[in-house]
């Protein structure tokens, strides 16, 4: 009894630890297919987007790097092999397509506050079509079908279309690289999730389910973190860049789906 007691604690913990990692691959996350780390190209876009924000704290954010690092190095990776050796590509297809469209409403709303009806439009019909004819968003019947891709908007975009800087630079310890504005906006952001798991009471069955997204969205990636520390000869500027390289894509919305 102690024993099970003790497990079950030490896997909430984890799963609860993977969950907050997840944004340690968000580089990996958003590139699209075109994204070639061998190429000289890749290397002179992300020349010139990462001092469009300072880093003053770059000490405290290497450390934390090197934190971020080896827990993924150690933890998380293989945790994320693990699971996709059991769970078929298809099936975590389908469970990132369920994941994408809860958060549907969540792009909605920013959109709206961005002005950009357009978007806000086509992401609420996404959100509907997927949610009924879509199977609960199991299957992105509006993009397969109608021809509507997913739209991308973040609080942290928003803020910025406000005229609210950046901040600075910021690692967080088991996020990854983000901003001062940019993290507030994802810690906003996904507290606006929260009415989706208020009818379950069991806060370790909430852990799980996101722990789940969390290792979903990793086992889709795996690979690719490493794959940019071997070609750079400084991880931690590579990971900067390329985080800054991905979210200029994203504010000029040119990330497109993957796995059509």
């Amino acid at each position: 009894m102690i024993l099970s007691k003790v497990l079950t604690r030490f896997l909430v913990v984890l799963s609860f630890f993977i969950l907050l990692l997840s944004p340690l691959s968000l580089y990996a996350a958003g590139q699209d297919e075109t994204t070639d780390f061998l190429s000289d190209d890749f290397y002179e876009d992300t020349a010139d987007v990462a001092p469009e924000t300072g880093d003053p704290l770059e000490p405290f954010n290497r450390a934390v790097f090197q934190l971020n690092d080896h827990a993924y190095t150690y933890i998380f990776n293989p945790v994320a092999k693990g699971y996709s050796a059991v769970v078929p590509f298809d099936i975590r297809h389908i469970i990132d397509n369920f994941f994408t469209n809860l958060e549907e409403p969540v792009v909605f709303i920013n959109c709206l506050l961005q002005g950009r009806f357009s978007d806000a439009g086509s992401t609420i019909v996404r959100f509907l079509a997927n949610s009924t004819i879509g199977v609960g968003g199991l299957v992105d019947f509006a993009n397969r079908e109608i021809g509507l891709e997913p739209v991308e908007a973040t609080l942290g975009e928003t803020l910025g279309v406000w005229g609210i800087g950046d901040g600075f630079y910021l690692v967080v310890p088991f996020f990854g690289p983000s901003t001062l504005r940019d993290f507030t906006g994802t810690v906003i952001d996904s507290l606006a999730m929260t009415p989706y798991y208020t009818c379950i009471d069991k806060w370790s069955v909430k852990t799980g389910i996101y722990a789940e997204k969390t290792t979903n969205d990793l086992s889709m990636h795996i690979g690719e973190y490493e794959d940019l520390k071997k070609l750079s000869f400084d991880p931690y500027i590579a990971l900067r860049n390329s985080y800054f390289q991905y979210r200029k894509k994203i504010r000029e919305h040119r990330v497109f789906p993957e796995n059509e």
